[in-house]
């Protein structure tokens, strides 16, 4: 985990790519085109690129009327926003079964100065209770750009999210990514991690930390978070007996949420949650936020430890 880059950056490299590929894919954004990496497509290919401007429920309408002729419309605005254009997406997209593939960039605590009103920490609940819809919430630049070509692929409406700030690189180059299937990125026994985005690799370094302590933490990389990979999810819980969810996100509704639908049906748990606690963000610098919510490695840490019963 030397390098470090942000996932819009691979949803952007990604998204130039897929369009030289397959001339269906066109682009639509809501007046944030640098921001959220959707200007790369825009230079690349401007006969396929619309700037609607600030007009997010304009933007979800348009692609949904699009999908309907055989394109492949990716949508992209921050994660925040998509939240005005909720009852497009679930009449419009989701009761239609539409190929519509939504972009939410800077998703969770990276957006940092910004504050509460753009930090989107409820979004996955959002769009976890609508039907047909998937959800994906790569780990660093490579699966984010792995995943623009399978998301290309799945037939019907995805949400792709992603955070503004940059992140380790976790996952290689060269590795496949395959939708609704969960990574085992590192073995353990004692207590099981499961997290998403950039809380990977916060869920390695707290490994790498808890070794020291002859604690045995098991990370998975659940990308995908619905549809969500229970055969996976049961192993592990089954291996380790004791489980940790981290990811940017309110502790309801989310991938904690989640997991917690399918280990109470399947096999009960102790389950322990790191994530937003029934609160609003604030104005700071992402790492200055990251350790005030203990969203980061420590946070992950001290998680641990109260599922093993320690104190330190």
């Amino acid at each position: 985990m030397n390098s470090e880059k942000a996932t819009r950056d691979g949803f952007g490299d990604g998204l130039v790519e897929l369009g030289a590929s397959n001339e269906r894919v066109m682009g639509f954004c809501g007046d944030l085109t640098k921001s959220t990496r959707m200007h790369l497509f825009a230079k690349k290919y401007p006969d396929r690129f619309f700037n609607v401007g600030i007009q997010e429920q304009n933007m979800v309408a348009m692609a949904s009327g699009l999908a309907m002729t055989g394109w492949i419309p990716f949508i992209a605005t921050y994660g925040v926003f998509f939240g005005r254009a909720w009852d497009q997406i679930r009449v419009s997209v989701c009761m239609q079964n539409q190929n519509v593939k939504m972009v939410a960039t800077h998703a969770g605590i990276t957006i940092g100065e910004d504050g509460m009103t753009a930090q989107a920490f409820e979004d996955i609940a959002m769009m976890r209770a609508l039907p047909n819809i998937t959800i994906i919430q790569p780990a660093d630049y490579w699966e984010a750009k792995h995943a623009v070509e399978v998301v290309a692929q799945i037939r019907g409406p995805v949400y792709l999210r992603l955070e503004r700030g940059t992140s380790p690189i976790v996952t290689s180059p060269h590795a496949s990514f395959i939708a609704d299937r969960a990574e085992i990125l590192r073995d353990g026994n004692d207590c099981v991690v499961f997290a998403c985005g950039s809380m990977v690799a916060h869920a390695i370094r707290a490994r790498e930390m808890l070794e020291k302590e002859h604690i045995s933490v098991m990370v998975v990389n659940v990308h995908t978070i619905k549809p969500i990979d229970e055969r996976t999810i049961v192993a592990c819980a089954k291996k380790c007996g004791r489980v940790v969810v981290a990811e940017a996100h309110q502790v309801v509704g989310g991938l904690g949420g989640a997991i917690a639908e399918v280990l109470s049906r399947e096999l009960p748990t102790k389950m322990g949650f790191v994530g937003m606690k029934n609160v609003f963000g604030e104005s700071g610098k992402p790492d200055e936020l990251e350790k005030k919510y203990e969203l980061n490695d420590l946070g992950i840490c001290k998680k641990v430890r109260e599922m093993m019963g320690k104190r330190k």
